[in-house]
């Protein structure tokens, strides 16, 4: 099973950038895309809607920010929005297919800017309802995969520099901790489970990843344990720029049948 996942800041203008062509090359299973920055209503082209492909989207209550969407080749047996937290579902922030035994998620954390303290305040609630919810799914008969743009980077490694990012949103100290744990706790960060170069990165806030100085790896997948050896391969895909993340492709040895 190949699952591929991209934050797109704005799903539209991705597009543009022949995001679809690329994907339609790609042979994908499961499309986890985050980020689209306008509703399912807007995408009146067919562009959006492949074919091959059982499409299913989870909008912000209005229609302009965030916004999830993923794309499904086998029919899922059945789709959930939302995590069920209050103050966040809303927002289009997580989208899941269920299968017999497995769960895929397509996520979208929450910014946070470093002199927004409410924004950080923020984050940290969703984080911690998370970590609740990843923890308490983890007891289920059945895997999970959560992809997407987890709005933070773990280690050092994770980071072109992580000395001018020491206390930036995204990599503060709780952040970093609060991924120890849920790695302690039964996850499993598939791409560095089989990749463990410090020049791998997802994310280039300035938007310019030719300087060669600001990338983050902060798009990933993480895995349940009982997955664990199950990650076949992973790639960061850089060739082409649709947004100012990167592709994050992982390979499964999985198989998922429709309902």
């Amino acid at each position: 099973m190949r699952i591929i996942s991209l934050s797109a800041d704005g799903i539209k203008d991705a597009a543009k950038r022949g995001l679809y062509d690329w994907l339609d090359e790609q042979d994908a299973d499961i499309i986890c895309i985050q980020d689209l920055r306008c509703s399912e209503y807007d995408l009146q082209e067919d562009l959006f809607f492949p074919s091959a492909y059982n499409a299913y989207f989870f909008d912000d209550v209005d229609g302009k920010a965030n916004g999830v969407a993923i794309y499904c080749k086998q029919l899922p047996k059945a789709i959930m929005t939302g995590l069920g937290f209050a103050d966040f579902d809303m927002e289009g922030r997580y989208i899941q297919a269920d299968y017999d035994n497995l769960s895929v998620g397509c996520l979208l954390v929450p910014d946070a800017k470093d002199d927004e303290p409410e924004s950080l305040e923020r984050k940290s609630e969703f984080l911690r309802l998370l970590q609740n919810h990843l923890m308490k799914v983890r007891n289920k008969r059945r895997e999970f995969i959560v992809c997407g743009n987890w709005q933070l980077a773990h280690t050092p490694n994770d980071l072109q520099d992580s000395e001018r990012n020491a206390n930036s949103s995204g990599f503060r100290a709780e952040e970093r901790q609060w991924m120890d744990e849920l790695l302690e706790g039964g996850y499993v960060d598939a791409f560095r489970e089989i990749n463990s170069d410090r020049d791998e990165f997802t994310w280039w806030p300035e938007g310019d990843r030719d300087s060669n100085s600001n990338g983050w790896r902060s798009d990933f997948h993480l895995v349940s344990q009982g997955l664990k050896y199950a990650i076949d391969y992973g790639a960061i895909y850089t060739a082409k720029t649709f947004s100012n993340h990167a592709p994050v492709i992982m390979d499964y040895d999985i198989e998922v049948q429709s309902p």
